[in-house]
């Protein structure tokens, strides 16, 4: 099964720990989430961000509800964190948040490394229907952090 990456980087109008500060709020994930997605948090534990932090969510895709459950496996504030799926819709998702101090601005890098569940077919899957939505997904997300930023 082949590994997938996307790479997505924004300049904000912010401090690096005012930036950080807003990711290490996992209510703001909400907000950056596209409504299609049907995001809900399910609950947290514990409250505190710190590396071993498990989360579990909710989304619709194609309105089939998925729990996704990922834990905080780097916590390096206000720099990086990595959130890794534990379980959830891919075979794989490690997605690394990269803040990175440039005076009065933050150069915010989002890396996600993926596999598409599905076998012989995770590479039809990816091209048909996953690729796109994750694309899809993180220019909202982009787009979104802009306007609260900037």
């Amino acid at each position: 099964m082949n590994m997938h990456t996307l790479q997505t980087e924004v300049v904000l109008n912010d401090s690096n720990e005012s930036v950080f500060s807003f990711f290490s709020n996992i209510e703001n994930l909400e907000r950056i989430t596209p409504d299609w997605l049907n995001f809900t948090i399910l609950r947290q534990t514990p409250i505190d961000i710190k590396k071993g932090s498990l989360f579990y969510f909710q989304i619709r895709i194609f309105k089939v509800p998925l729990k996704w459950k990922t834990e905080i496996t780097c916590w390096e504030p206000p720099y990086r964190f990595i959130d890794e799926q534990l379980k959830g819709p891919y075979k794989k998702w490690i997605h690394e948040h990269r803040f990175i101090d440039e005076g009065n601005q933050t150069r915010m890098i989002d890396i996600v490394n993926y596999q598409v569940p599905g076998w012989f077919f995770s590479s039809l899957i990816h091209k048909l229907f996953v690729r796109n939505a994750v694309k899809k997904i993180f220019r909202y997300r982009k787009e979104t952090i802009k306007q609260i930023f900037n």
